[in-house]
């Protein structure tokens, strides 16, 4: 009989749709909704194949249990009652990490410290063990306490799903590598029609564009804490690369522009795109982006520019911004799609969104404006 496990898969506040739609379509059932997570029925492969294949999401966990525990004794006693030795054996190291959120048990550092005894106390039962040596296989725990209801899970990603590894060095202020692949989606890359990232920093949206366009898993060249877990079989990760290197599709008409005004981006983006495998799609290029010039052809903006945190001032921000407005002038026909938390973006730039959409970068409340509808001339 084959064995079903139930994950959650977590994801950057307004990635769930995109989220979803990958659960589907790897044949997956969702059982659960929420904000910054979702969770799916799926057997042992599941594993090996959403760790690989998921772009939106930032860690796979295996669910074991869920439960209401509104007071210290109701947490201990769920998670001993849940069968963690079942996948932690009595030599294995097992650390304690989580959030909680509206609920009456807000500490973070007691919810640990209560999990990790009650998990103690189950395993040494089960192991007949008074102390538990800790020295092997290493099983992240990982608590999630939400309006008095606890979900306790075992992590199977160990580093980040967002870390690709095709970005090993960045610039100051990068972006996560989920949330720009998440814009990329959004709008709509298609063969050819020529998109361009003008303010391109370390080249995260043009190489996650050209990844999607190109089908290659993003976590294909990546290595993952559940490979080292006995129950699934190191066969089931083979498989899972063996069917993602299958899809990836060579011969597109796709392209990129990366651009950006400082030369050492640009040193820095191009070696990224070499390790993703996507160089030959991407032409890299020193350009100030309020200089940049309308190439004749269909097109796609797609940015990320100063939010006036990290680089900039506020003010000179606002003032890039504006210029952007009417720099941007020259691409009348293109798709223009900007993410920045400004809530008045929009009366700087000079134009009214088509659509705007509220995503994070990292725990930053941004905007994605998004103008596709073409226009002749600015409007006042």
């Amino acid at each position: 009989m084959t064995t079903m496990y139930e994950y959650t898969a977590t994801c950057l506040f307004g990635l769930e749709g995109l989220l979803g739609e990958e659960i589907d379509v790897l044949g997956y059932k969702r059982t659960q909704n929420m904000d910054g997570r979702i969770s799916f029925l799926g057997d042992a492969s599941a594993c090996a194949r959403c760790n690989i294949n998921l772009r939106y999401a930032e860690r796979l966990y295996i669910k074991l249990g869920e439960f209401h525990a509104p007071t210290f004794d109701a947490l201990f006693e769920g998670t001993k009652a849940l069968p963690w030795e079942n996948f932690i054996g009595k030599n294995d190291v097992f650390p304690v990490t989580g959030h909680a959120i509206k609920s009456a048990l807000f500490s973070v550092p007691d919810c640990q410290k209560i999990i990790k005894k009650a998990i103690s106390v189950r395993l040494g039962q089960k192991y007949g063990l008074t102390i538990l040596p800790e020295t092997g296989i290493k099983y992240r725990i990982e608590f999630f306490i939400f309006k008095d209801t606890a979900s306790l899970m075992i992590d199977t990603s160990g580093t980040p799903l967002h870390k690709r590894g095709y970005r090993p060095e960045s610039v100051a202020a990068p972006i996560r590598e989920t949330l720009a692949a998440a814009m990329a989606k959004l709008a709509r890359p298609r063969e050819d029609v020529l998109l361009w990232d003008p303010f391109c920093g370390s080249g995260t949206i043009a190489i996650e564009a050209a990844l999607q366009m190109r089908h290659i898993a993003p976590g294909i060249k990546r290595s993952f804490s559940g490979e080292a877990y006995p129950q699934f079989d190191k066969s089931l990760w083979q498989q899972a690369r063996e069917e993602a290197r299958s899809n990836i599709r060579m011969e597109t008409s796709f392209r990129v522009n990366a651009s950006d005004i400082e030369p050492e981006c640009i040193s820095i983006a191009s070696a990224a795109a070499k390790r993703a495998g996507v160089a030959d799609l991407i032409h890299f290029f020193e350009a100030d982006a309020l200089q940049i010039e309308n190439p004749g052809c269909r097109g796609t903006i797609v940015t990320n520019p100063p939010y006036g945190e990290r680089l900039m001032t506020l003010s000179e921000a606002e003032d890039l911004y504006r210029n952007m407005g009417k720099s941007f002038e020259k691409f009348p026909t293109w798709q223009i799609y900007v993410l920045t938390p400004h809530e008045k973006f929009t009366i700087l730039y000079g134009r009214r969104a088509d659509k705007i959409r509220k995503l994070y970068n990292g725990m930053i409340p941004c905007y994605y404006y998004q103008f596709f509808k073409p226009v002749q001339k600015r409007e006042k």
